[in-house]
């Protein structure tokens, strides 16, 4: 059986939506193909993000930032952005089934007062993990119906 592709979007493709594709592959890869990308790529993965999932265990070293435009010849079935931007940019893509929106900070600009780089990194990575390890756990009883 083929699995659910998901496709996670953000501007830069360099820290939230790495972020989420590891999180969601580490909670459900078993059952979706996940993917990311930017509507303007960065060219990098954020050395902060890659730090960040380390700690919870998830090696997300070997990504690379990404245009969406790579993915609009595949077959879709999701498309999550996860900033503003994105969501504004985000194209149609031929057959996608769902779209959601669920947006967080942009870790390199969401230092609170007295908050490291480093701290803002893992205060959003927990956010980012709370909603898509609910959304892993929601598809995964949806498909054992």
């Amino acid at each position: 059986m083929k699995k659910h592709t998901v496709l996670i979007l953000c501007t830069g493709n360099s820290c939230r939506s790495h972020m989420a594709e590891g999180i969601l592959r580490e909670a459900a890869g078993d059952l979706l193909e996940v993917h990311s990308a930017g509507s303007n790529p960065a060219g990098y993965v954020h050395p902060e993000a890659i730090a960040a999932l380390r700690e919870i265990g998830i090696d997300i070293s070997g990504h690379s930032s990404k245009h969406l435009n790579e993915f609009l010849d595949q077959q879709i079935d999701t498309v999550i952005t996860v900033c503003g931007n994105a969501d504004q940019a985000c194209p149609t893509f031929p057959g996608q089934v769902n779209r959601h929106h669920w947006g967080f900070e942009d870790p390199p600009k969401a230092m609170r007062p007295g908050e490291s780089e480093g701290e803002a990194f893992r205060r959003i990575r927990d956010q980012i993990r709370l909603v898509f390890e609910a959304y892993a756990a929601g598809f995964r009883e949806a498909s054992k119906r």
